[in-house]
């Protein structure tokens, strides 16, 4: 299934290796957030280590404008990946450019090197290959191990390979074959549950996903526009109206594969503190929403899941950030967690909603990217991957 060229195909012995890796982690007051994606990275910067190399990491953080911003700076990144790895960690304060150029050519090897957020310029979400050459002119050969940006085209996800002997990290190993085996080979039921709040983000995937899956549970906020497609009264319930038609069409074409709640938690406000009720699926009164699934769907998704081989999810089943709304999700995490199946999350807000709930010991594989793992169930190509040598 995977025929990029590995990481442990390189001899990177006293070579520099500049590693993509996926450090776009929340930052508050200048300390890290959550620490998942930084983990993740942990595997490859080591082995790196282990079998001397100097390395070179560089990533994206936030969405700075293509110009320095401070408040987006990979600085505390570096200082926390320094007490993860127990080794001290430098620091440049640019990714291209004098800068950057001296700190890496005072690295030795088994030293690790930091560099600051490469959409600090604008060249990089365009890119741009003179940024590519830059980069590449820092090190020897590369490494790409952010499956979160392997999605997009960037000169530091996929120029830096024209410039680079270019390899797979083993986090961009491990997400491609778990989310690429339950594609392509999935033990059977193949069960998808889809959530969030849009439709229209999803289209792409649910088409594909009609071809492969036995079954698609359908939660969350795009649960209401499918709703509104079979006539019903959403009330103040957050619906796609440009997606009605689609949720129409989709329905007919997926018949009973196309599995919807059958009752919802209606709240009289978008509040932790609003009242709310449950109700089978129909007019929503008016002046409430819909904000998670009902038991009896919690029940009806639960056996399917229980009873699946493979469980692909993506998006949550209602707004679990507020603990009144969150029962849905967290039942269907503990139900995908109590099951044999292999279950496969997606990243971005499903695998915050996995984290919240403590099971994400019991899920086989939680991923690291959400747009990226999105782009894989629609079947698509990711630039960054495909940028890299095959074996």
């Amino acid at each position: 299934m995977f025929n990029k060229k590995m990481v442990t195909d390189l001899n990177v012995k006293g070579k520099k290796v500049l590693v993509r890796v996926d450090f776009n982690v929340p930052i508050k007051d200048g300390k890290v957030g959550d620490d998942t994606r930084i983990r993740a990275a942990l595997p490859t910067i080591k082995y790196l280590l282990d079998n001397g190399a100097a390395v070179i990491l560089c990533s994206h953080l936030g969405r700075p404008k293509g110009e320095p911003d401070p408040v987006y700076s990979l600085k505390p990144v570096a200082d926390y990946l320094g007490s993860l790895i127990e080794t001290k960690v430098k620091f440049a304060e640019d990714c291209i450019g004098e800068k950057a150029q001296s700190a890496a050519d005072g690295l030795a090897p088994g030293q690790v090197l930091v560099l600051e957020n490469t959409r600090f310029h604008a060249g990089e979400k365009k890119n741009d290959p003179e940024m590519a050459r830059q980069l590449a002119s820092l090190a020897d050969l590369y490494v790409n191990d952010a499956f979160g940006s392997a999605h997009r085209a960037h000169a530091s996800t996929a120029g830096v390979a024209d410039y680079l002997p270019a390899a797979a990290g083993f986090l961009l190993e491990k997400e491609i074959k778990y989310l690429g085996n339950a594609i392509a080979d999935p033990k059977r039921p193949f069960v998808a549950i889809l959530g969030g709040a849009k439709v229209s983000d999803k289209i792409g995937v649910i088409e594909n996903l009609l071809t492969k899956a036995d079954q698609i549970l359908i939660g969350g906020g795009m649960a209401n526009t499918f709703f509104k497609a079979q006539g019903y009264d959403m009330a103040d319930s957050l619906v796609e109206g440009d997606a009605i038609d689609t949720a129409k069409s989709l329905l007919e074409k997926a018949g009973p594969k196309l599995v919807l709640p059958v009752d919802v938690v209606i709240a009289d406000a978008f509040d932790a503190d609003a009242k709310n009720k449950v109700m089978d699926v129909g007019d929503v009164p008016a002046g409430w929403r819909i904000l998670d699934i009902g038991p009896k769907t919690v029940e009806n998704f639960s056996t399917i899941v229980k009873d699946s081989g493979t469980v692909v999810w993506n998006g949550p089943m209602g707004v679990f950030e507020m603990d009144k709304f969150a029962k849905g999700t967290f039942a269907i995490a503990k139900a995908l967690a109590d099951s044999d199946a292999t279950g496969i999350v997606g990243g971005g807000d499903s695998a915050s909603a996995i984290n919240k709930s403590g099971l994400d010991e019991k899920i086989t594989h939680i991923s690291t990217g959400g747009g990226a793992s999105l782009e894989m169930l629609e079947g698509k190509t990711l630039p960054g991957l495909a940028a890299l040598a095959d074996k």
